[in-house]
């Protein structure tokens, strides 16, 4: 329990833990100012420029005690400027909450820190697990980029691919960013904030946050991540279980038509795949472009393309084989619910009182309004009708991040202060729409973009469209950090494109790029893969003969994990423990703390995926237990080994004196 201390000068709130975790009310500093940001954005990706006008340091003058904590004033040096702020303390979460102003709306905060801190979450971060020593900007924006694509493009021409190189910190963008950070001591740090926030994690002793926007401070502490993890979602929200059929094997990524989905299907079948779904992008049509092969955003079922797939969607599901398809708050200018929509006054708006038109990757599109309730109510009628009644058992909800800062919005709020928000609206609206259909277990969806709310709302990420490559920036390697630091910003339930999805020349996927990610994913919540932008160019799951044979017997692994991942799932569901977790999250080692290459899936599973290119194997290293290959039977101490890994058996393995033993031992009898 969380208790104040007072002394004559400053106040200490300490923790009753094995770990002392102590904040010093009195040295913590602040700053409050006012400014004015502007914003800049192409194709969802931003700059910025920030005119400061004010900025004054306060410091501690008076603290009362209260019932539920305490209030404090702080003030400047000439006593000109001063800020009210109060805590509550619920048991072991801290809030302190800040009394608004209408002449500031910038605030600083230094927090202690110390020199073996490690620092985790902020969203997703695909570069880096450990955050230590960055400036993390938080801000939903486009995470792939055309400059680092033509980067890339350059190095391979001139010295070759680098799975290791990455472009600088300083430009990083993501899909999901959000104001929580968990710290290695035991204790997170979340900002109520909606606007442009800096997490600058580089000081030696402070950890300072910059805030555009005066908001509410919670911080919890705990003696464990699992509990740490159980408070932040009791403040931030949990993911509702899934439905039951999406463990049946994996979400094959198709897309062509009737007669193309369906006779990959049966290929799949021959060669023994447990085929859980179809996900078909475009179900509601397509467009070819200079990007490649994308889709028209028409939010209806494509007959031409698509033919008699109403009346087989029954069909397939007596097979045990259910059909997603794909939505986002985007409108194709072509089509008529676009028409619809400009002729109602539901899209978002420029300063002229025009439709606000944003440029996607070569084609502009409009934006639903989602501060408009009329203009949600239609399109949540859209998703019910023509999504859940026709037939679709889930959907990708994609974007959220491209809402301009310079539009006008129908309820009047400030574009800067809802950009951020945009995402977890729209995930709202899609959960919306599942439970007002009553279907919330049966139907789900997943979303690439994110901020506080998604935790709430969204029922399973995914991680956007890295490169079809192994970089550690962009492709295979990223995904890990990704996933692991939205584990630890609250979200458990997350996945990404088997094979990635951004497609450039000379970039293809291979076939070993494929099985490899595919490895993965066997042993992630949801196996699901993706045909990329130019599909043509792409592996896919039935490249060749042996990709064939290797992927139905993964899907197979994923398929007999079942018991296993809905147990985790339910875990994550009832107290927000994620179901794939940093190794740091059950062994307090020190190199757990920095490993970014493994992670756990559950408590009782390690997986240490294969990502350089033409490797047989890798080296491992197996925290304090006992461990058993899941393939081999072999046992493990703690320690450093090189493990081999032939196509279809990546690096697992389990705790020996797991409760889930007894089916972990069945994999060894599948190793032919």
């Amino acid at each position: 329990m969380l208790k104040f201390s007072f002394f004559p000068d400053h106040a200490t709130l300490s923790g009753t833990y094995g770990r002392s975790v102590r904040l010093r009310i009195g040295k913590t500093r602040f700053w409050i100012g006012s400014g004015q940001a502007s914003y800049t954005m192409s194709r969802g990706r931003f700059r910025f420029r920030e005119n400061l006008k004010k900025k004054i340091q306060v410091t501690l003058t008076d603290i009362r005690r209260t019932d539920t904590g305490a209030e404090f004033i702080f003030l400047s040096q000439d006593k000109l400027t001063w800020v009210k702020a109060a805590a509550l303390i619920q048991g072991d979460l801290l809030t302190v909450h800040f009394e608004p102003s209408r002449n500031f709306n910038r605030l600083w905060i230094d927090l202690p820190a110390s020199q073996d801190e490690h620092i985790y979450g902020c969203g997703e971060v695909f570069t880096h697990l450990d955050l230590r020593g960055q400036k993390v900007r938080i801000w939903v924006a486009e995470h792939i980029n055309i400059g680092s694509i033509l980067k890339k493009l350059v190095r391979h021409h001139t010295i070759g691919p680098d799975p290791d190189r990455m472009d600088p910190f300083d430009e990083y963008e993501t899909y999901y960013s959000q104001p929580t950070f968990v710290s290695s001591k035991h204790f997170f740090v979340h900002s109520d904030t909606t606007g442009y926030c800096l997490f600058d994690f580089t000081h030696e002793y402070a950890h300072r946050l910059e805030l555009r926007e005066i908001a509410d401070l919670h911080f919890g502490f705990a003696p464990s991540f699992g509990a740490l993890s159980e408070l932040m979602s009791g403040l931030l929200g949990r993911q509702p279980p899934l439905p039951d059929w999406v463990y049946d094997g994996a979400i094959l990524g198709l897309q062509g038509g009737t007669d193309t989905v369906l006779e990959k299907l049966q290929e799949a079948d021959h060669y023994g795949t447990r085929t859980a779904a179809l996900w078909c992008q475009d179900w509601e049509g397509r467009r070819i472009t200079s990007f490649g092969k994308q889709l028209m955003w028409n939010w209806q079922w494509d007959e031409e393309l698509y033919p008699g797939l109403k009346e087989k969607l029954p069909e397939l599901k007596s097979r045990g084989v259910r059909f997603l398809g794909y939505t986002n708050t985007f409108l194709a200018l072509e089509k008529d619910q676009y028409k619809y929509a400009h002729d109602h006054g539901y899209c978002v708006k420029d300063k002229k009182g025009e439709d606000y038109l944003v440029k996607i990757t070569t084609f502009p599109a409009a934006i639903v309004d989602l501060t408009n309730p009329a203009a949600c109510r239609w399109l949540k009628d859209i998703i019910k009708k023509n999504m859940i009644e026709f037939g679709l058992d889930g959907w990708m909800a994609d974007f959220g991040e491209y809402l301009p800062t310079d539009c006008v919005l129908y309820s009047g709020e400030d574009p800067e202060l809802v950009h951020c928000t945009w995402p977890a609206r729209w995930a709202e609206l899609n959960r919306q729409a599942i439970e007002e259909a009553g279907k919330l277990g049966e139907v789900f969806f997943f979303t690439r973009a994110g901020h506080t709310k998604s935790v709430r709302y969204s029922t399973m990420m995914w991680n956007g469209d890295q490169h079809v490559d192994w970089s550690c920036d962009y492709g295979l390697a990223s995904v890990i950090p990704g996933m692991l630091s939205l584990a630890m910003s609250g979200f458990g339930l997350c996945h990404s494109d088997i094979g990635g999805y951004t497609t450039f020349p000379p970039l293809q996927r291979s076939e070993e790029l494929f099985i490899r990610w595919a490895e993965m994913c066997a042993f992630t919540v949801l196996m699901r893969g993706h045909e990329g932008n130019r599909p043509d160019d792409n592996a896919q799951f039935d490249a060749s003969e042996e990709t064939l044979r290797v992927h139905a017997r993964l899907s197979r692994v994923h398929a007999r994990l079942k018991p296993y991942l809905k147990d985790m799932v339910q875990l994550n569901a009832e107290k927000g423990i994620p179901v794939a977790r940093p190794v740091f999250f059950c062994y307090d080692e020190p190199e757990a703390y920095t490993e970014s290459t493994e992670y756990l899936l559950g408590g009782d599973l390690l997986v240490a995926p294969i990502l350089r290119q033409g490797a047989k194997g890798r080296t491992v290293w197996l925290p304090k237990d006992r461990w058993i290959n899941l393939w081999t039977g072999r046992e493990y101490s703690c320690g450093t080994y090189k493990v081999g890994a032939p196509f279809g058996y990546p690096p697992v393995f389990y705790r020996r004196d797991s409760e889930y033993s007894k089916l972990f031992e069945e994999f060894k009898e599948q190793r032919q």
